[in-house]
């Protein structure tokens, strides 16, 4: 927990230091000193909200909070959008330096017309790049079909349905009419299980409840899972396993519930957040114990476990498929670039030992409005078998 709140008290400094380079490197490029001042009074505007729409997610579930969220999060998309531009621009400048010492004569002709060019692009493009990925954003997520291939899959579970949502973040930009939307098109799938792999929520209960009330509409054959991700955590972890027992949902804290399908059964389990435990030493994480006193004879154990780094300890425990999200594929480019550094898999299905990852790209967004490069999606995972080698 301590660590969380680090983590945010180090933000101010660190998107200050950002917006001092990107205003520094737009400013340097400017034709006169009124220019000059315009791009640094610009980019402080930016930063300052930034820092409200960060500062009023506290207050959720107010129209003025709620508003200034929207505001500061499509300035911090725009400002990523500078910063990761003005890096790129930088790195081309500086191949391009050995010119301005071989070919004097092209510095007036090239480097100099470029490089107020250039300065000039950055914003223009960051502009386009926030535009598009706020319509990705917002419009309803794409289904995903994904076949798992299961060695020895009885005849009977060959098709079997599981419709994953995942980082859905209902809280300050994403509201009631957000999830109506999904629940309607996951409803149309008719799936057999459906499984919420955490983070659906940014904000408290008693702020966010109408917004949420949709997730109790969502219907499957045998029931709709749901396990804890790390904002859930950040949000009262426990009124929210209560708030979603109470609208229908059955919440899997490192346990399991065994569905039977026609003759065959199917173990559906789910774990605590992988970061649970720094939070409640007594909801760590556990697929072991998600596990413990599950049918052997059981044809397929799945595990619903919110970050794909649980996936060594599920492998080690014996299931067969986990179902994942957390990373939200990167949400925009270049971030993806950067998950490996804390996850073993960023999107799409892998395999740790013996056992298949599914790693969704998230439903739903975090922060900035922005889908650019890792589409949102409601992942409809099939059963299908498949003969073992040898």
């Amino acid at each position: 927990m301590l660590r969380y709140f680090s983590f945010f008290l180090r933000i101010p400094v660190l998107l200050g230091l950002g917006h001092l380079y990107a205003g520094w490197r737009l400013a340097s490029a400017a034709s006169d000193h009124t220019e000059h001042v315009l791009i640094l009074v610009a980019v402080l505007v930016m930063y300052l909200l930034v820092m409200a729409g960060f500062r009023m997610r506290r207050s959720v579930g107010r129209a003025s909070g709620d508003l200034m969220a929207w505001v500061g999060f499509i300035a911090l998309g725009l400002f990523a959008w500078v910063f990761v531009l003005c890096l790129i621009r930088d790195i081309v400048l500086l191949l391009l330096i050995p010119t301005v010492f071989f070919a004097p004569a092209a510095t007036a002709l090239f480097f100099e017309p470029l490089y107020r060019a250039s300065a000039i692009a950055v914003p223009v493009l960051a502009t386009a790049a926030v535009l598009i990925g706020l319509y990705n954003a917002r419009k309803v997520a794409r289904v995903v079909d994904v076949n798992v291939p299961i060695i020895n899959l009885p005849e009977n579970l060959e098709g079997f349905t599981i419709v994953q949502l995942t980082d859905v973040h209902v809280g300050a930009t994403i509201k009631r009419g957000y999830l109506e939307r999904i629940v309607k098109a996951v409803n149309a799938l008719q799936p057999h299980a459906i499984a919420l792999t955490g983070d659906l929520i940014d904000g408290s209960v008693a702020s966010l409840r109408n917004d949420t009330e949709p997730f109790s509409r969502l219907v499957a054959q045998h029931g709709v899972y749901v396990v804890t991700g790390n904002h859930e955590y950040y949000s009262g972890a426990q009124e929210w396993v209560d708030e979603f027992r109470r609208i229908g949902l059955t919440v899997l804290m490192n346990e399991h519930k065994v569905i039977t399908h026609d003759t065959s059964l199917l173990i559906m389990a789910g774990v605590t957040d992988y970061g649970a435990g720094a939070f409640d030493r007594l909801q760590a994480s556990d697929p072991k114990a998600a596990l413990q006193g599950a049918p052997e004879h059981a044809a397929v154990r799945i595990v619903l476990a919110h970050q794909p780094r649980s996936a060594n300890a599920a492998a080690q425990a014996g299931f067969d498929l986990q179902l994942s999200g957390h990373t939200h594929g990167g949400q925009f480019w270049p971030w993806k670039y950067f998950i490996p550094l804390q996850q073993p898999f960023t999107a799409g299905l892998h395999r740790q030992g013996a056992m298949q990852i599914y790693v969704s790209r998230g439903t739903g967004y975090w922060g900035p409005p922005l889908r650019l490069g890792a589409p949102s999606e409601i992942t409809r995972i099939r059963l299908t078998r498949a003969q073992a080698c040898g």
